[in-house]
């Protein structure tokens, strides 16, 4: 068994998906671009967090296009990329869009993201952090 596929299987039998959109659009991903140089653990951690919904799957599925096509070897690029739209979220509206591209910026760099100011957030954002985390940890046992 492949490690992506083993990776949503763990994922899968902990019952990680919120719901067949979820998993389908994690299982694309993961499909899509597991194989390629810039496919990592803390990537993987990336396109759990935006499989979570369309929106956030159209954002990370264009910049693996373009880092595909473009033949990138890491995910540079996409830290940079989250880091702006991290910045451009951080009115009190969105302050939950920007934690979690703060928090897939950290899963990028291989470290424990900064949870200090979750309990700011509201409580659907607490609840997708908090899956994220468990899902961060399923993914780096698999």
């Amino acid at each position: 068994m492949q490690w992506k596929d083993a990776c949503f299987m763990a994922l899968e039998n902990a019952g990680m998906f919120e719901n067949s959109g979820h998993r389908t659009r994690f299982h694309e991903l993961l499909d899509c671009y597991a194989n390629y140089p810039f496919f990592t653990k803390g990537l993987c951690k990336c396109m759990y967090l935006s499989a979570w919904d369309e929106e956030h799957f159209v954002i990370i599925l264009e910049t693996l296009t373009h880092m595909a096509l473009g033949q990138e070897e890491d995910t540079e690029d996409m830290k940079f990329q989250g880091e702006v739209l991290s910045e451009e979220n951080m009115d009190e509206h969105a302050y939950g869009e920007a934690l979690m591209f703060q928090i897939s910026g950290a899963f990028l760099e291989n470290r424990e993201p900064d949870l200090s100011k979750l309990p700011e957030m509201s409580e659907e954002y607490q609840y997708i952090v908090n899956r994220g985390m468990k899902a961060a940890e399923i993914i780096e046992n698999v």
